[in-house]
């Protein structure tokens, strides 16, 4: 094996980036049947509004202050989530380009709120009112998001924070682009920074 071929990364960025993109964009059609079956329409939540889609930017904006916070205060939850992203992600994703991100970003933001506040958080809300509908669906949301006992409590806040601008907005093109921006402005702070020395 040539030292050229030692740096060069194991697998296709091309392929993962399908991948990625096919998963959480696959999460849009899933909502959708399973909006269907329990007479929850994935798609009953949305619409086109630019005042909406400004106040998801704007909702953007306190996930950034925590993520630069756990950036900045790798302590607890946050060290093992940040060493998780230095040794696991980051050689994934180095290789890709911001428009790979950012197509990313947007299935992500699309397909997950969709599917987790669109049906689940609609679907709980009608079972166990609007509290405990929003809080089921918030930790059904971090215990899918397993990387560590920490990333499921932070990811179930962020989906209790995501739900709750929902149920006060009434637009899931709001929650989309808070989820979507946040994974892009997340993701290529993350790229940009130089690696943490491995003790």
């Amino acid at each position: 094996m040539s030292e050229d071929s030692a740096d060069e990364p194991e697998f296709d960025t091309g392929i993962l980036i399908v991948l990625a993109v096919l998963f959480e964009g696959g999460l849009a059609p899933l909502a959708v049947l399973l909006g269907w079956l329990f007479d929850q329409p994935a798609l009953s939540g949305f619409s086109w509004r630019v005042e909406d889609a400004l106040v998801g930017v704007l909702a953007t904006l306190p996930m950034l202050g925590l993520f630069l916070l756990g950036q900045s205060w790798p302590v607890g939850p946050f060290r093992s989530i940040r060493l998780f992203f230095e040794e696991e992600v980051r050689p994934i994703l180095v290789g890709c380009t911001w428009p790979d991100l950012a197509l990313m970003s947007l299935a992500a933001g699309v397909g997950e709120e969709l599917l987790f506040r669109g049906v689940f958080q609609g679907i709980l809300c009608r079972w166990l009112g609007s509290l405990g509908g929003l809080g089921a669906a918030s930790l059904l949301f971090g215990m899918l998001h397993p990387i560590s006992p920490g990333y499921i409590v932070i990811a179930a806040v962020m989906g209790a924070y995501l739900g709750g601008i929902w149920m006060v907005n009434g637009n899931l093109l709001t929650v989309m682009v808070a989820h979507a921006l946040y994974d892009f402005v997340a993701l290529i702070l993350l790229l940009r920074e130089t690696p943490a020395p491995s003790s």
